[in-house]
């Protein structure tokens, strides 16, 4: 959510933004719409000031012994006065909040221009792809090849856009999981947190997730909502809350299912573990003062980038341009890995600093050591990474001639020291 003060101060610099984002200016339909609230709000309270006046009158009269009755009318009028002045005021408000719900965050001014991912700018490249001395498969002849990845029978179960992982492959992606887990919290400090995956409208809401993205989120028959990613609950675990400056910065990392429709994606990335309605993936999400959130976006980044150095993965860093960046982000960094059998690199992680538009929607603050008030804190969340993706990376570029897979060193522990994936094991 955008700070209302900061819009009645400088509403070009709103409409600038907003224009960065390929969006039409938006500040004089709020500033109508606030204005509107504010001349109800005050012809209400002039209203109730004028019926609490009339009602000493009635108080005074009376204990006179005179006749109240006149007054006694003219309160009883202002009643309708009344109502109509709260029901405008209450219109204006909702119709406002409704509004700034729909604004994206605004970007940081190291955010490059662009109206599409073809815009995004390349930081760096770590590590060379891999050359083969034959034709690399793609994950889905791979795994299947294995005997670990079935997408019929999945199809059987659910339809399109889901897997059943058995097997070794199976093992293989669990153990992706508990090796991110792992270097997050023993070597990067985040606190591992099991949150729930079913959760409610402000949740959802907090993050940026409604009303912008329903139609790519599912939901419960009773109300609840599946998480489309763990950011939701990490994040939702701070609202309504006054945290000590002491305090932070605040790490979670959480390992958990995720369930998108991806409503807004039909036909695309449809063969394969790309792009699935039930994935894993492992989140990282932080909570800092207003001053620390850059150098913790940095420093984020860099973890998640950690998780591919050491698997030996080769991958590339971007920054998302004006028009690709998410809607409650500032600033966002993608990595992507290179996938041989797409001859591509693919995002596997999204890395975000959200300052504090997500804490304004949550009502997430914190006390300063100094100073008075309190402070909306900052967000930021990354993956770290999707698991899925991870496997497939591993996959593709482990392979070997005969479609067996060689396990990456660090991986190794997690599978019982088995160093090869051939068919049947």
């Amino acid at each position: 959510m955008l700070d209302l003060r900061w819009i009645r101060a400088e509403p070009a610099a709103l409409d600038r933004a907003l224009t960065r984002r390929g969006m039409e200016p938006a500040s004089a339909e709020i500033l109508a719409l606030d204005e509107r609230r504010r001349a109800a709000q005050t012809a209400f309270q002039e209203v109730q000031s004028h019926r609490r006046e009339l009602s000493k009158q009635i108080g005074q009269a009376k204990g006179k012994g005179e006749d109240a009755n006149e007054l006694m009318a003219k309160v009883e009028d202002l009643k309708a006065e009344i109502a109509a002045a709260e029901g405008d005021e209450k219109a204006a408000a909702e119709a406002l909040d409704a509004l700034l719900s729909t604004l994206p965050n605004v970007l940081d001014d190291a955010v490059p221009d662009g109206a599409s991912e073809d815009d995004n700018v390349e930081l760096r490249r770590i590590g060379e792809p891999p050359q083969f001395d034959f034709k690399p498969k793609d994950h889905v002849a791979l795994g299947a090849g294995l005997g670990g990845m079935d997408f019929e029978r999945a199809a059987k179960l659910s339809g399109a856009r889901f897997v059943v992982m058995q097997g070794q492959v199976a093992r293989l992606h669990r153990a992706l999981a508990q090796f991110m887990i792992d270097l997050h919290t023993t070597e990067f400090g985040y606190t591992e947190t099991n949150p729930p995956l079913l959760v409610r409208d402000n949740a959802m809401y907090g993050t940026g997730q409604l009303p912008k993205f329903t139609e790519d989120s599912f939901r419960t028959e009773d109300g609840f909502w599946l998480i489309p990613t763990a950011e939701v609950a990490l994040t939702n675990l701070v609202a309504d809350e006054i945290l000590a400056e002491g305090d932070l910065p605040l790490r979670f990392v959480g390992h958990t299912p995720c369930f998108r429709s991806e409503a807004g994606s039909a036909g695309r990335d449809t063969r394969g573990m790309i792009r699935q309605h039930q994935f894993e993936k492992v989140e990282i999400v932080s909570i800092t003062a207003p001053d620390a959130s850059a150098d913790e976006h940095e420093r984020m980044t860099d973890c998640a980038e950690e998780v591919l150095r050491r698997l030996g993965l080769p991958y590339r860093v971007v920054i998302l341009c004006a028009g690709d960046t998410g809607f409650g982000a500032r600033k966002t960094y993608d990595l992507e890995v290179w996938l041989p059998g797409q001859n591509a690199y693919r995002e596997i992680s999204s890395c975000s600093n959200c300052g504090d538009f997500q804490a304004r929607r949550m009502n997430a603050r914190f006390k300063p050591t100094e100073g008075k008030g309190n402070v909306f804190v900052h967000t930021l969340n990354g993956s770290g990474l999707a698991v899925g993706r991870t496997l497939v990376a591993v996959l593709e570029n482990y392979q070997q001639a005969d479609g067996s897979i060689s396990i990456p060193e660090v991986l190794q522990p997690y599978m019982g020291g088995l160093e090869v994936l051939h068919a049947g094991n």
